[in-house]
């Protein structure tokens, strides 16, 4: 069953972020892709996430659709023009992708390019509204396509973890609900009782919002991220972490958890973040039962 039918059935979902490499060896992403299949319904492939040189989302969602994999293609505003972006999307549609999410790409200043210029000929918005409009089987300048593309199309969402935000979220949601949108990823969130307020304000709204379950890689980074990162981890994971005799599998096991208890709380699904550490994604699966 592929991800749209799954949505529509209201059935749990489980996407996984794989990044693609750095250079053309593909050996180890197809592995660990494959060690997963089955389980995961659709694998995001990010585009340069960070704003670090790597294979094209394109090119990464390509190598596993053609596998039989299923894809969903991170299109991002920052890096193409809006000729790139059409030609992109026709080309993705025609080798099989089903499924795009709309990104705007993190800053230039962020990655390893730092004289790569930032591009942002459509906005976030735009994009959501260059994809239909192809859907509609016209491209931008208004000429009719040979074949029309009919995607399942994402977004992003940004969840605030006290909730100061949400009216803004939730306007800017039916705006790219309004706009083809009918499933958003949030960024990482370390307790599901986060979302509560937010799901109240759902119901009326057929979109599918799914959470990100970020894995942990050290005690460090968990306290980075409270220290600089808008994203609230509790003192109780940190705690566990510190006193694991195995740090790794402790955190394998709390990124296990966490995907369950969104899954036990009636969440239409979650999007798992290994970034880089996709070798873990089998054990992540296992500690949520899975």
């Amino acid at each position: 069953m592929q991800l749209q039918e799954k949505l529509t059935a209201k059935e749990f979902v489980i996407l996984a972020e794989m990044e693609p490499p750095k250079g053309t060896d593909v050996v180890a992403m197809i592995a660990n892709a494959w060690a997963v299949k089955g389980k995961v319904d659709a694998f995001v492939i990010p585009e340069m996430s960070n704003a670090v040189m790597k294979m094209s989302s394109l090119g990464g969602a390509l190598l596993l659709q053609s596998r039989g994999l299923e894809t969903v293609l991170q299109v991002c505003c920052r890096d193409r023009n809006r000729l790139a972006l059409q030609g992109d999307l026709l080309a993705a549609q025609a080798l099989g992708v089903p499924n795009v999410m709309v990104v705007a790409g993190e800053e230039i200043s962020h990655g390893d390019h730092h004289k790569a210029r930032p591009v942002n000929d459509l906005e976030l918005m735009e994009l959501l509204g260059a994809i239909e409009t192809l859907q509609s089987g016209r491209d931008l300048a208004g000429v009719d396509l040979q074949g029309a593309p009919k995607f399942l199309v994402g977004s992003t969402m940004k969840v605030t973890p006290r909730g100061e935000l949400w009216d803004q979220e939730l306007a800017a949601m039916d705006e790219k609900m309004g706009a083809g949108a009918s499933f958003f990823v949030t960024q990482p969130i370390f307790d599901p009782g986060a979302l509560a307020k937010l799901r109240e304000n759902l119901d009326s709204r057929q979109a599918a919002v799914i959470p990100t379950v970020l894995l942990l890689k050290s005690v460090g980074m968990a306290k980075y991220i409270n220290r600089f990162m808008d994203l609230k981890i509790s003192e109780t994971f940190i705690h566990r972490i510190q006193k694991a005799p195995d740090r790794v599998r402790e955190c394998v096991q709390i990124a296990g958890e966490l995907v369950a208890a969104f899954r036990n709380q009636g969440y239409p699904g979650v999007n798992i973040s290994t970034i880089g550490w996709e070798d873990r994604l089998p054990a992540i699966l296992a500690a949520a039962g899975v």
